[in-house]
């Protein structure tokens, strides 16, 4: 369910055109010049709808986009058209939809049915759309009718909605609901259209002082040929706040410079603590070892020779250390042979000297 909802926002946001997004990624504290005068095109056939022109956003400032003719999405839509509304502190643009029933698009008089409050240029029957010959160049085409529209609000070119000479209008109760009903976004071909008009130098405002040489269009993004209609007249004249604009996008690059400056700054500071923090402990890994070796000299045995350079002879035990008082051991004198004995001979014993004879006893008298 969850992954469902993201994947329906991800289709909307596509469906929103580029155009919008640039909207919200700046502050916008100017108001857009007045909508210029120009006349309709022909309509190139029967069954395309009128949306009318507007100042858009860009990166240079405002720019206008050619009102123009365009198939709608499908039978029975009608073309709501966006409009500049001030939000307090910013003007921020409230885009354009296709839907059953015209929904509040700021009260602007943008002409040719669009008088500020609903559409007078026509409606749909039967499949087929119908035009009002009062309001449309419609010379071409044979589904038309004739009826006046009569604007209850101020003739102007004032082309934004709130804010400091703006328009005042409110949404009706009507407007409301066709607000919050199913609307479909602009078509591809409008979206065109759009990009188109951004990357055209001359529908600066800058450069067109509110007058622009391609006002309308016969079809979307055709911005040459017989189709192509230029302003007769910017609709007020045209104020330099351009020059504001620049400023203030002079302002946003300074700030943006002395932030990447600051976070280059910051970056190659805590580079250079992560090599100080490196170098020392290296260093004091290094004292570590440094340290530990005669330790661990003084603690180890004398380390016995590979078993390979080792040989089979058994080798006298040499001392660890010239300080061991252990004595030394002495080698042992080499063993003398035993002196033979001198075999005494055998000297005959000695006779015993001859006893004396014995005196004979004499007779007792």
């Amino acid at each position: 369910m969850r992954s469902s909802r993201f994947l329906l926002l991800a289709v909307l946001m596509m469906a929103i055109p580029a155009s919008l997004f640039a909207q919200f990624g700046v502050s916008i504290t100017i108001a857009p010049p007045a909508l210029p005068v120009y006349t309709q095109p022909i309509v190139p056939a029967a069954g395309y709808l009128w949306t009318p022109g507007y100042w858009s956003y860009g990166d240079d400032g405002y720019f206008w986009v050619p009102g123009t003719w365009v198939e709608p999405p499908t039978a029975g839509l009608l073309w709501t058209p966006g409009y500049w509304g001030w939000g307090g502190s910013a003007f921020a643009w409230n885009e354009g939809y296709w839907g059953a029933q015209v929904g509040f698009y700021g009260g602007v008089n943008y002409g040719f049915g669009y008088g500020g409050v609903g559409y007078g240029g026509g409606y749909w029957n039967n499949g087929g759309f119908y035009y009002n010959r009062s309001v449309n160049n419609v010379t071409n085409v044979t589904n038309v009718y004739n009826k006046t529209v009569i604007n209850e609000t101020t003739v102007n070119h004032v082309s934004y909605n709130g804010g400091t000479g703006g328009i005042t209008a409110r949404p009706t109760a009507g407007e409301e609901t066709a607000m919050h009903a199913q609307h479909t976004p602009a078509t591809a071909m409008q979206t065109q259209h759009v990009h188109a008009a951004s990357t055209n130098h001359a529908l600066l405002a800058s450069v067109n002082h509110g007058r622009p040489a391609i006002a309308a269009t016969a079809k979307p993004g055709e911005f040459s040929g017989s189709g192509v209609v230029a302003a007769k007249a910017a609709g007020a004249p045209y104020k330099a706040a351009e020059n504001k604009t620049t400023e203030n996008k002079a302002a946003a690059t300074r700030t943006s410079e002395n932030k990447a400056a600051e976070n280059k700054a910051a970056a190659t500071r805590a580079n250079e603590n992560n090599e100080n923090k490196a170098a020392e402990k290296k260093s004091a890994a290094t004292r570590s070892n440094e340290n530990k070796a005669p330790q661990n000299k003084a603690a180890k045995p004398t380390e016995a020779r590979p078993s390979s350079e080792s040989k089979p002879t058994t080798a006298h035990a040499q001392p660890t250390s010239p300080h061991q008082t252990a004595p030394r051991a002495e080698v042992a004198p080499r063993a003398q042979p035993a002196p033979h004995p001198t075999t005494a001979r055998a000297q005959p014993a000695p006779h015993p000297a001859k006893e004396a004879p014995k005196a004979e006893e004499q007779p007792r008298k």
